[in-house]
């Protein structure tokens, strides 16, 4: 990602990078939650950087990402929590290794 170039990060993303960054079981040398935070500010000061939260739309944009799904549950709750967020600002990129991403349109 360019400088300049805008992109977005949800909550749950964030919350979700802070969840794997500290966490011994994935990392043999995770990082404290103080600098996985002043990684997460640096990004956050950047003017490029937007967080998509919830509109009045959610509800509505999530139950039809939903609907296009065969089964879900589980794990792939969050990306559809994503996916509607995206799709309630217009966001129609997304840059992942999740390849659970890839049942969204």
């Amino acid at each position: 990602m360019s400088e300049g170039t805008p992109w977005c990060l949800t909550w749950g993303i964030i919350y979700e990078f802070l969840r794997v960054a500290t966490h011994s079981r994935v990392f043999p040398q995770p990082l404290p939650a103080s600098q996985a935070c002043r990684f997460l500010g640096a990004l956050l000061e950047r003017d490029e950087v937007t967080i998509l939260v919830p509109s009045a739309r959610h509800w509505e944009l999530l139950n039809r990402t939903l609907g296009e799904l065969h089964h879900p549950a589980g794990n792939l709750l969050h990306d559809v929590a994503t996916a509607a967020l995206m799709r309630e600002h217009g966001v129609q990129e997304i840059v992942t290794a999740d390849t659970d991403s890839l049942q969204f349109p």
